[in-house]
């Protein structure tokens, strides 16, 4: 794992233990916006700058081509100043006695655990009351205008966001964690946060937002695959679920899938909970005629989202499992 070509001498909090710290805090304060009401938070950072340089240089009198690597310029710049800011944090939490806790605050703020549980539940919430609410609570976590959906389309989606997001917001993050530390980390959410403001295939960003879809599509594949197999795992330990056809639907569905990496979670959490998700959708300019994620029931209920939920923090545990035991064969290795 990961060194950051500095010597661990010293005085700083293992990384590891930083990690496991922040996915424990992270369950339990989950989007904790007191904490960034005079910084602003971390994404939001991030946001601003993609915002910034697209407004800038993201203009429609320019060719495709132009438009092209003015946008690839844009993904290097970002990573270049993301990497440099965790790198500069990483190296003050290694070398200084009081400087993890800066760490540990930036990873906990990347995590996206415990705030997609809140936002996903809201929806079940919202739709036990009318199906308007539950529109307006889904809003929050998918791309589309749910405004033609009916209550099953609604609650599909917010399944399927919960198990897209698994990856995006807890999996990924931890990997890349894991493998290069807090630069890693920051590099991976600067690239997730471009693919979801400028990763579109529509007009204005085809071209311009190019660069920064096709790395995120590769910075997922690994971990996609892991947080498939840990929703796998999960069901075995959820007594509504099955694992053996979670496997199935992850083995022989996920490649269908129009997207690279998020047939890997849908797929295994339709499976085990016997649920049809995915398939057509409609958007404001086009209709996807996307493949089925399992053979399960596409009439989805709030039931059917609380159980989603349940094997959520299930895979949530497992994963956080992984971790510790990671950070204790980390702090067995001889120095």
């Amino acid at each position: 794992m990961f060194s950051f070509g500095m010597a661990e001498s010293v005085t700083g909090m293992d990384p590891m233990v930083l990690l496991l710290l922040a996915l424990l805090l992270d369950a339990y304060l989950g989007d904790a916006q007191f904490l960034f009401r005079f910084t602003g938070h971390p994404v939001a950072w991030i946001g601003n700058l993609i915002g910034f340089l697209d407004t800038k240089l993201n203009r429609e009198k320019r060719s495709q081509l132009d438009r092209t690597i003015r946008g690839a310029l844009v993904t290097v710049f970002v990573i270049t100043v993301a990497g440099g800011i965790g790198y500069g944090i990483a190296w003050v939490s290694l070398t200084h006695p009081w400087g993890w806790p800066f760490e540990l605050f930036i990873i906990m703020a990347l995590l996206a655990g415990r705030g997609l549980y809140d936002h996903v539940k809201a929806v079940a919430t919202g739709l036990e009351d009318n199906i308007e609410a539950g529109r307006s609570a889904v809003r929050h976590i998918v791309g589309r205008d749910p405004s033609e959906l009916d209550e099953h389309g609604v609650a599909r989606a917010a399944i399927e966001s919960a198990a897209e997001n698994f990856n995006d917001g807890v999996i990924a993050p931890v990997f890349w964690y894991v493998l290069f530390g807090l630069p890693g980390l920051c590099i991976y959410k600067a690239v997730n946060t471009m693919d979801s403001m400028i990763g579109y295939k529509n007009k204005r960003y085809k071209a311009f937002g190019m660069a920064a879809a096709r790395l995120d599509d590769v910075l997922n594949i690994i971990p996609s695959r892991l947080a498939g197999l840990f929703i796998v795992f999960a069901a075995v330990f959820v007594p509504t679920a099955n694992p053996g056809r979670a496997l199935k639907a992850m083995l022989r569905d996920a490649p269908k899938h129009g997207s690279m990496t998020a047939g890997w979670t849908e797929a295994p959490l339709a499976g085990a909970l016997d649920l049809a998700l995915a398939g057509p959708r409609k958007y404001a300019d086009k209709v996807i005629d996307g493949a089925w994620m399992g053979d399960g029931k596409a009439r989805v209920t709030p039931k059917d989202i609380h159980l989603a939920l349940y094997l959520y923090v299930a895979a949530n545990l497992v994963n956080a499992a992984f971790v510790a035991c990671l950070t204790l064969v980390r702090i067995g290795m001889p120095s």
